[in-house]
């Protein structure tokens, strides 16, 4: 029978002599294992992975294309002062027929004439077969195009929202009928500007008259679906009819490219170099982590950068916005449909969980693609690569961007300079800039880089993407 100890009081304890080494001494003779400096703001980077790089010498890419009689990005921009709205004169020009127009107190009286109005969701802005009489400015808000289909049942043919326009020839000579229904899908915030106060301007001003006869002359030139010069061409000919002559013609001022850079000055004391470098050599984890640091700056530009970034160079005509908020299966299918070869998306990771929710709905479920050995989420084997640089809207909305990708395949390039003196990684180098008066040792470090859409449609973006899940 086994006669339990009595519990030992904690004076009993504490006042019993040490039996063996304690821990806290052993250590001091025992050798850590140490971990490399950890970073947490290190990501994925797959725009940088998948990007096809594309050696620039010179510093300098020039991207030649056919001649486009369309420029612009076709978004207005505005200006707000409490509740009210006005739109920059300047952006007036985004309208086709006013592009380039340049006189600034002209634009300034178009611009005063712009009335704001508020557009409950259901209400109807224009209506198919009446007279074009207004044109419409969407400051905030989505309106859908409604045409009849086969049946003569109304059917959606794109939705335009935030800096869109609607009704553009209404400055023109024969403005002519609204070929839509167009309908407010939210609330919406529009400026608009009637015929008449148009004409007022114009009926003052010989030089937009005569502007806007020559941008309708201009848009009247053949051309393909695409908006370049039309090559003639014959086809399903028999006997001996004369064959058309033609000739491509190119863009006389094309886009150059210049490589951005992005650079730090790394500096380490020459004590610690010299004395605290084992088990890890000090100036190489430096730069390591200031290497990483740089490329996370690096892909953001690729993407935000307002003279190259992606989100910035997606032509108007390839950008659609989400049909009813979310991103659903039906707007990346419609995404998916611009372009020939789409080879990603990238899209901010919750975006990609409201698609995932928006999918579970449906009862359907993500392909899977194998990018690099990893396997990722896909719709229609195309693969969809997480992008934390995309931003998110303090409205929680979001963009997804769809690209093709490749020089041969006229899409979207990334763009760089390998070779560089002092190269530590391609596109990167580091230089030694010497020793001061405090004994401190500075490093250059830095990476160049741009990015180019060869053609339009090789780009393309899906905005207003709600990535907050609402409430079932």
């Amino acid at each position: 029978m086994s006669t339990a100890l009595p519990p030992q009081r904690p004076e009993e304890s504490a006042g019993r002599a040490q039996l063996a080494l304690g821990v806290a001494a052993a250590r001091n003779l025992a050798t850590t294992t140490k971990s490399v400096p950890q970073m947490q703001g290190i990501s994925s980077r797959w725009l940088l992975r998948t990007l096809p790089w594309v050696e620039v010498k010179g510093g300098a890419y020039r991207v030649n294309r056919r001649l486009v009689y369309e420029v612009g990005d076709g978004r207005v921009t505005f200006v707000q002062d409490g509740a009210a709205v006005r739109v920059v004169p300047a952006e007036l020009g985004e309208l086709p027929l006013l592009r380039g127009f340049a006189d600034d107190e002209v634009l300034r009286a178009l611009a005063g004439r712009f009335e704001q109005r508020e557009h409950a969701a259901g209400e109807v802005l224009a209506e198919r077969g009446r007279p074009v009489d207004h044109v419409h400015l969407i400051v905030r808000g989505k309106v859908e195009k409604l045409m009849p289909a086969k049946y003569g049942e109304d059917a959606r043919r794109g939705v335009v929202a935030d800096g869109g326009f609607l009704g553009a020839q209404a400055v023109g000579r024969e403005p002519g009928t609204w070929e839509f229904t167009a309908r407010a899908l939210t609330a919406c915030t529009v400026l608009s500007l009637p015929r008449a106060a148009y004409e007022e301007v114009a009926g003052r001003s010989a030089g937009l008259r005569e502007h806007v006869r020559l941008r309708e002359a201009e848009r009247a030139r053949p051309r393909n679906r695409r908006g370049e010069a039309e090559i003639a061409l014959a086809s399903g000919h028999t006997g001996e009819p004369v064959i058309p002559g033609t000739f491509v013609d190119y863009e006389l001022a094309p886009r150059e490219y210049e490589l951005s850079v992005a650079q730090t000055v790394l500096r380490v004391h020459t004590r610690v170099a010299d004395l605290y470098n084992e088990p890890m050599d000090q100036i190489e984890q430096q730069l390591r982590l200031t290497i990483e640091a740089l490329r996370e700056r690096q892909e953001s530009e690729l993407v935000n950068n307002p003279e190259f970034g992606l989100l910035h160079n997606a032509d108007h005509s390839q950008r659609i916005s989400t049909h009813s908020g979310p991103p659903t299966p039906d707007d990346m299918d419609e995404l998916l449909s611009m372009r020939r070869g789409t080879k990603a998306f990238f899209a901010h990771p919750k975006a990609i969980a409201a698609f995932g929710r928006e999918c579970n709905k449906r009862g359907l479920a993500f392909d899977t693609a194998d990018v690099a050995g990893h396997p990722v989420p896909a719709w229609r084997g195309v693969p969809i690569l997480p992008c934390g640089k995309i931003p998110v809207s303090q409205e929680g909305t979001s963009s997804i961007l769809a690209m093709r990708l490749g020089e041969k395949e006229e899409g979207v390039v990334g763009l760089r300079q390998t070779g560089i003196p002092d190269e530590y990684e391609p596109g990167l180098n580091v230089r030694f800039m010497g020793i001061n008066d405090q004994a401190i040792m500075s490093y250059l470090v830095s990476t160049y880089y741009s990015a180019a859409v060869l053609v339009p449609d090789a780009l393309g973006v899906l905005e207003n993407v709600e990535v907050f899940g609402t409430p079932s």
